[in-house]
């Protein structure tokens, strides 16, 4: 069992309050480290302070330096991360080792941006009064930054938050989940050897009470938080006068044409559905496939996910494993009996072996169903006919979330016509829901959020436009 001690002011600390943490496939403790405090924030915040006016003044070819040797570093040790993340979150090392790659392609594409921080010069001679005056737009660092990341992707949604603040020149506090810290705990030690001014980013592990103060302190400048919408929509109202960006929840739906490629869809479906027990906030929850091939995809579909490989997490050839908890796999397993207690159709799945349930797919639901209405979180989809394409966008819009689409299709008008009228922050063109390069802005409408992530939008929500104005 190692030991990861909590990273703040260009110190590691330890503290009275003892977190261990658990691998959730077999519950045996994997790692330590401890809870933060009321002081031990306190200390983050003043010396992340302290130093904001040299973080400010941190020329590009030097954040551009860090971040592209944070990279490296991770890719020296590509493995060792990709272990410990797999150990802490019961993520199968396939997908394990595809997050750390991604982490690492964040802080390079972060490294990049850092060299083309936005600015913009303006002619003001548009009226009268700004003839023979000029205008410079330039974006200033917005200050403190506090960092809220989920357990599901336990370095790349935090790497989200850390990477985009270093190339804006904004100090971060980050409060990683406290089911799955180490992982960023491990990056800590990686960020201490760099030449960021000591405080420049904290990663410290808080109770929720704790780590509220993030949303309520008139110091953090601004809120990124990537969680639960019932819980985000909570903070933005508690948040005062900061600027606030919300990464919440999905019930990513797909439409399946009847001029797809049948065999693609069904391969991509089942990954998009299945991968990492559906503990994504984009997973494939809500398949519509047209009447004409939806008996064929149906009869593919459900044949691969029951041939789906389950177990220990660290086996390269696993594809499922177990929930992040039991507590979740138990919410799962009520959602779905109930919906087939309202007459659901059950094709495969629906057990419950404390935190594993196997991958389960239903048909014939209803729209009011928590399987088909809320956002599951779980190994579990639902297949459904539709005939006419304008009524399955209907289909994908009904509900509260509006995260990403995907839709297969060879028919441009529907390409435009699926462009055009869903309501998601994103549609993604015969792929899955689950697609996404880390330098694309992403994020959704409704209930899936508020802004965008992405590097280059993350860095431009984390900078405040200030004009200069002058005589020619």
């Amino acid at each position: 069992m190692e030991e990861y001690q909590i990273y703040t002011g260009g110190r590691f600390f330890k503290t009275d309050t003892v977190l261990d943490i658990r691998n959730p496939y077999n519950n045996e403790i994997i790692g330590r480290t401890w809870l933060a405090g009321v002081k031990e924030l306190e200390f983050a915040i003043k010396h992340a302070q302290s130093i904001e006016k040299e973080l400010r003044a941190l020329p590009s070819y030097l954040k551009y330096e860090v971040l592209q040797k944070i990279a490296f570093v991770i890719k020296n040790e590509r493995e060792q991360f990709a272990r410990i993340l797999s150990l802490e979150s019961a993520k199968p090392m396939r997908y394990a080792l595809a997050e750390i790659d991604r982490a690492i392609q964040t802080f390079i594409v972060a490294s990049e941006e850092s060299r083309r921080l936005p600015k913009e010069y303006l002619d003001l001679d548009w009226t009268p009064a700004g003839v023979d005056k000029e205008g410079l737009v330039k974006y200033f660092p917005i200050g403190l930054v506090g960092g809220i990341s989920p357990f599901n992707f336990p370095l790349n949604l935090a790497v989200h938050k850390i990477a985009p603040a270093i190339a804006a020149g904004c100090p971060i506090i980050l409060k990683p989940s406290s089911l799955t810290p180490l992982s960023t705990l491990k990056l800590a030690t990686i960020i201490n050897e760099t030449v960021l001014p000591k405080g420049a980013v904290c990663i410290i592990p808080m109770d929720r009470s704790t780590g509220n103060r993030l949303v309520t302190d008139d110091r953090i400048k601004l809120l990124s938080f990537t969680g639960s919408p019932e819980v985000g929509w909570k903070m933005k109202n508690q948040a005062g006068k900061k600027k606030v960006v919300l990464e919440l929840g999905g019930n990513a739906a797909v439409i399946v044409t009847e001029t797809a490629d049948t065999e693609s869809a069904v391969n991509k479906c089942v990954v998009a559905g299945f991968s990492y027990s559906g503990q994504v906030c984009i997973h494939a929850q809500r398949i519509y496939i047209h009447k004409t091939v939806f008996n064929n995809f149906t009869e593919k579909f459900v044949k691969k996910v029951k041939l789906l490989k389950a177990g220990d997490p660290l086996l390269m050839d696993t594809e499922i494993s177990v929930m992040i908890d039991e507590p979740n796999t138990k919410r799962v397993e009520e959602w779905v009996n109930e919906a087939v207690a309202d007459g659901a159709v059950l094709l495969a799945g629906g057990m419950r072996e404390g935190s594993f349930y196997h991958p389960t797919v239903l048909s014939n639901t209803k729209n009011d169903m928590k399987v088909c209405s809320l956002e599951i979180f779980g190994p579990v989809v639902t297949l459904e006919s539709y005939d006419k394409f304008s009524t399955a966008i209907s289909m994908v819009n009904e509900g509260r979330f509006g995260l990403q689409a995907g839709i297969f299709t060879n028919d441009l008008n529907q390409v435009n016509q699926a462009f055009d009228n869903l309501d998601v922050g994103g549609v993604i063109v015969n792929d899955v829901p689950t697609f996404r390069v880390d330098h694309m802005p992403y994020g959704g409408v409704k209930d899936s959020g508020l802004g965008r992530e992405g590097i280059r939008y993350a860095i431009r929500d984390m900078m405040e436009a200030k004009i200069l104005v002058k005589n020619r």
